[in-house]
């Protein structure tokens, strides 16, 4: 499974943008992956930062090209 940083990296060459790592947990969480829970995570239940709706694309993709899903 790919790191955070290689995910990171993936878009930010593909796309242009840095992807924040609490999108990348919140996407996988939507992908079935079950990321870790943040120790700087306020609940369990609630996100504060979600991935934006026109972000979520770029993320998936990379997990596609890193065989994740």
């Amino acid at each position: 499974m790919a790191t955070y940083k290689q995910i990171q990296e993936y878009v930010k060459h593909e796309c242009g943008y840095i992807p924040k790592s609490c999108w990348i947990a919140h996407m996988k969480e939507l992908s079935g992956l079950h990321p870790k829970m943040s120790s700087r995570r306020y609940s369990p239940n609630a996100r504060v930062h979600p991935c934006p709706i026109e972000k979520q694309d770029d993320i998936k993709e990379s997990f596609q090209y890193f065989k994740m899903i």
